[in-house]
C-alpha cells in the first residue's frame, strides 16, 4: 500500500506506468514512468502527491539523475524552490562531494556541487526506491556539504528489495 489512500487521479496516475522485464539486464523489471509524465493530470496529481507531506518544511529540492530530476524539477516549481541536481560521476563541471553506491546490479557514484547553503532543509526525490543504494548516497551527499535532509520522496517503492531499512522514513506515492 501507498503511504496514503490513492485518489482517483493517483489511480489512473500508477495505471499508466509500464513494467519492462528484463530491463536493463535479465532479472530486473524495470518501471517505464515515460507514460505517466506525458500525462499532464497525472503529472500533477503525483508532483503533488510526492511534495504533500513535507509542505512548508524544506528550502530546496533535491533531484537524483536521471528520473528523479524529472519528478524533481516538477515538485520545485509546485513548492516554489529551487532545485539541485545530484549525478552521476563525471557529468558536473564542479563537483564538490562524491559518494560510491551499490545497485541491485552493480555499484555507481553521484555528485553534487558544493554551493548548497549550510543549514539548508532538502527535500530529497527519486523515482524509485529499490534497494535503497541510491537515496542512501543521496542523503549522504546533502548532509555531508552541510544540508539537512527533510524529508526523502518517492514515485514508488519495490518491496522486499530492503530498501526502506536501509534509508528508513520516507514517503512513497505507489508500491510495486
Amino acid at each position: 500500500m501507498p503511504d496514503t489512500e490513492l485518489s482517483p487521479a493517483l489511480a489512473r496516475a500508477e495505471s499508466l506506468i509500464r513494467s519492462i522485464p528484463n530491463y536493463p539486464q535479465p532479472g530486473i523489471v524495470f518501471r517505464d514512468i515515460t507514460p505517466l509524465l506525458a500525462d499532464a493530470e497525472a503529472l500533477r496529481a503525483t508532483t503533488e502527491a510526492i511534495v504533500a507531506p513535507f509542505a512548508g518544511e524544506f528550502d530546496v529540492v533535491a533531484g537524483i539523475e536521471a528520473r528523479g530530476f524529472l519528478l524533481a524539477g516538477a515538485a520545485a516549481i509546485a513548492a516554489g524552490v529551487g532545485l539541485i541536481p545530484i549525478r552521476k560521476a563525471g557529468k558536473l563541471p564542479r563537483p564538490a562531494a562524491s559518494v560510491d553506491y551499490a545497485l541491485e546490479y552493480g555499484t555507481a557514484t553521484i555528485e553534487m556541487h558544493d554551493d548548497l547553503p549550510v543549514g539548508s532543509r532538502v527535500l530529497l526525490i527519486d523515482d524509485v526506491l529499490a534497494t535503497g543504494g541510491t537515496l542512501a548516497a543521496g542523503r549522504e551527499l546533502v548532509e555531508r556539504l552541510g544540508g539537512r535532509v527533510a524529508g526523502i520522496s518517492v514515485l514508488f517503492e519495490i518491496d522486499g528489495l530492503g530498501g526502506r531499512e536501509l534509508v528508513g522514513d520516507l514517503h512513497t506515492v505507489f508500491r510495486a
